[in-house]
């Protein structure tokens, strides 16, 4: 409860939230929200073992507001997952005070952005969040239990200015092992807004890229795969490479199973060379992405996630951008168990230095970039 008094606000009055503030954060959210409610068990899941950190405000009778933000690993990018001040406490700068401490936790975190959603009728809400420095990204349609839309913003956290984030539509991946054609999927729309997004052309790229064989379930699909898919299509299409080995061949033990990726990475490349295919070998640099985005090119990149998941597994993800030393990229597999939304897949940042270090697979560190392009442009 709240004391008689009011006492004067203090940043020192947030605190991190405690086994002992159970009670009191369920209270707070039952008297603030009326649908989409964190329950009794995901605050304790999230005491227990969460990514990220929970903050309260308490000046000495108890929690009487709480900010919830998590962490990714392998990005820079934070989460305000959810925010509240009991209906008394509010208009006394208590919700403020939080949102700096969320903020602050984050920077300290190494995150350059902080996200958010909120209803589009939450008026009070939106002024205190674009008062703080936060811009809307867009808006997302029957959102909420009960149908209402949402609102994302975001808000830098680098010292650099506030930058326009590349509208690269966005798609997630339908099954664990076609991130390559969600990806792929995303950079044709981009440059073909006209292009339908769905699971039946997801599955048509995966059949005509796959390598058959990857790891210990279905196969991915491989740079040469992909770009062929992107060319039959109508785009102009770049590979980078580090060599002319395949990919994926350590990822198996079988000598069948390495003979057969061996096999379709030959056919793969004879296709190539009878294609209108340019193909580079050497490193994947930044600088050069950042090159073909800004002539209205779209990088697919292949990475591991093991920087990403703690999986050393290949991974395709969008680069929609780089400015001021960050990557920005769009990740096509939403982790649902780890509480992700798409919301927190699009336009990821990442540091230049860390991506570079993401931006290669197997012990023999291969890279691959696919390009793609509208005809006639030049990268």
């Amino acid at each position: 409860m709240l004391p008689q008094q009011p006492q004067a606000l203090s940043d020192t009055f947030v605190r991190p939230a405690s086994w002992a503030d159970l009670d009191a954060l369920v209270k707070i959210e039952q008297r603030c929200f009326e649908t989409d409610r964190l329950s009794r068990r995901s605050f304790r899941h999230f005491l227990k073992r969460g990514k990220g950190t929970l903050l309260v405000y308490d000046a000495g009778d108890g929690p009487i507001g709480y900010a919830l933000v998590h962490f990714h690993a392998g990005t820079a990018l934070a989460r305000l997952y959810s925010f509240a001040v009991l209906p008394e406490a509010q208009g006394r700068g208590v919700g403020r005070l939080l949102l700096e401490a969320a903020e602050g936790a984050s920077r300290e975190h190494g995150c350059l952005a902080i996200r958010l959603e909120i209803r589009r009728d939450n008026e009070k809400a939106k002024a205190l969040y674009s008062s703080a420095g936060y811009r809307d990204l867009e808006q997302l349609e029957d959102y909420y239990e009960d149908h209402e839309d949402a609102v994302r913003m975001e808000k830098s956290l680098a010292p650099q200015p506030d930058r326009g984030v590349t509208r690269v539509p966005y798609y997630a991946q339908t099954l664990e092992f076609t991130c390559g054609p969600a990806s792929l999927m995303m950079a044709m729309k981009s440059l073909n807004p006209d292009l339908p997004l769905n699971r039946k052309l997801e599955l048509q790229i995966w059949r005509e890229a796959t390598t058959i064989f990857m790891t210990s379930g279905l196969g991915g699909c491989g740079p040469d795969g992909l770009a062929l898919a992107a060319h039959r299509r109508g785009y102009e299409v770049e590979l980078i490479l580090k060599d002319e080995q395949a990919l994926f061949v350590d990822s198996v033990r079988s000598a069948e199973k390495k003979e057969v990726i061996a096999q379709v990475h030959e056919d793969f490349k004879e296709q190539i060379l009878s294609a209108d295919i340019t193909v580079r070998y050497g490193a994947v640099r930044v600088d050069e992405l950042e090159m073909a985005i800004r002539e209205g090119a779209v990088p697919v990149v292949l990475i591991s996630s093991y920087r990403l998941y703690g999986e050393k597994t290949p991974h395709w993800v969008v680069v929609t951008d780089v400015a001021d030393g960050i990557v920005y990229l769009h990740e096509p597999y939403v982790d649902y168990e780890e509480n992700r939304t798409p919301m927190d897949c699009m336009n990821v940042p990442i540091l230049s230095e860390e991506f570079e270090g993401m931006a290669r697979y197997g012990r023999s560190g291969q890279r691959a970039v696919v390009i793609l392009k509208r005809h006639g442009t030049h990268v």
